[in-house]
């Protein structure tokens, strides 16, 4: 018989008010030890929010966090935030401006004695690429030195939780891919577990081993990049979470979804027959059709460099995004016929 093992971090029923509104609305998800996870969602949807209550700096309103296997905050009580073991990375990163980069790392580690802190702090500088600059103050470094700086400040404690609010926002599209695949990678190696707060879809799928998707304070799936992506669990998550459109159905009594793309199988088997659903169709969903197909007409097209996204018209006056490889670029006004190639179908009853 084998044990379960407790997950690092779980939180139950968590919510959390601000004059006297709840911004996060009775969630809960658990993280094991060494798991990366992201809180994806629009803004104010209640992420940073939750970040800030589970580091200690946002008392809750009602419901549990337990770390470690111990309770360290419900509406009751609260362990304070130097005493839980977790790190932090603020958006705005809050660097210490007086101190050099060598002192902002080693801030928090003055019991240490120092030969050991100056070894911590060298090791640290090592991981993150920032030889040579360990005299230098913040304003002398770019904006990805000054986020290394930070990360290295926070992993100098050695916590087995990090929490990270946004850090990238500030870096141009490459530095933000390069620097994240860095953090995954540090992460990894050294078994941290963090959770990630970020707007941006591309950058959770690539960070995360979970993603939980935000909306009005609350949590609408809480699962893996792929099951997020493929099976969204509700209209909110199908709409934010990549890119796609909704496609007017009916069951018919042979369980399969009659749409302007043919009759597709029916993803759950307690629709019933007659039943109004919207089925969601990715871009990649559709493929170009050599012979026979429906017959599209293409409204718009985006050129991406090694695909093309294009908006393509059904007969019937439907709407649809399609993604093929962009050898050929095909121009606005001309027609394709298109085939379905979907592995996934997603479907939610009308009304």
């Amino acid at each position: 018989m084998t044990t379960a093992i407790a997950p690092l971090l779980r939180v139950e029923a968590l919510t959390c008010r601000i004059a006297g509104a709840p911004v996060v609305d009775g969630i809960g998800f658990t993280l094991a030890a060494g798991e990366l996870a992201a809180l994806l969602g629009p803004s104010g949807c209640g992420k940073t929010t939750t970040l800030r209550a589970l580091a200690g700096f946002h008392p809750p309103a009602a419901g549990s966090i337990t770390l470690r296997g111990v309770q360290v905050a419900d509406a009751r009580s609260a362990v304070p935030p130097e005493q839980r073991g977790i790190g932090f990375v603020f958006q705005d990163l809050a660097l210490f401006p007086h101190l050099d980069v060598a002192g902002n790392i080693g801030f928090g580690l003055h019991r240490l004695p120092a030969a050991e802190r100056a070894q911590r702090v060298a090791g640290l500088i090592e991981r993150l690429e920032l030889q040579g600059m360990q005299g230098r103050r913040p304003h002398e470094l770019s904006g990805g030195q000054q986020q290394r700086v930070a990360v290295a400040r926070a992993l100098a404690l050695q916590p087995d939780l990090l929490l990270l609010d946004e850090p990238f926002s500030s870096l141009d599209a490459r530095l933000r891919v390069r620097l994240r695949e860095q953090m995954r990678g540090l992460l990894k190696a050294l078994g941290v577990a963090a959770l990630l707060v970020s707007h941006d879809q591309d950058e959770a799928f690539a960070f995360a081993d979970r993603i939980g998707v935000m909306q009005h304070g609350r949590i609408e799936q809480w699962d893996t990049p792929y099951e997020i992506y493929h099976r969204p669990a509700t209209r909110f998550v199908a709409g934010f979470v990549g890119e796609g459109r909704l496609l007017p159905g009916i069951v018919g009594s042979d369980g399969r979804i009659g749409t302007a793309l043919g009759d597709l199988p029916s993803p759950n088997a307690t629709l019933r027959a007659g039943t109004r659903v919207e089925v969601l169709i990715r871009p990649d969903d559709l493929r170009p059709a050599i012979t026979g197909g429906l017959r599209a007409t293409v409204v718009d097209v985006a050129f991406r460099g090694a695909d093309t996204l294009y908006r393509l018209k059904l007969d019937d006056g439907a709407e649809l995004d399609a993604l093929f490889t962009s050898h050929h670029v095909l121009q606005p006004g001309s027609t394709i016929g298109v085939a379905t190639d979907i592995e996934h179908v997603v479907a939610f009853a009308s009304g």
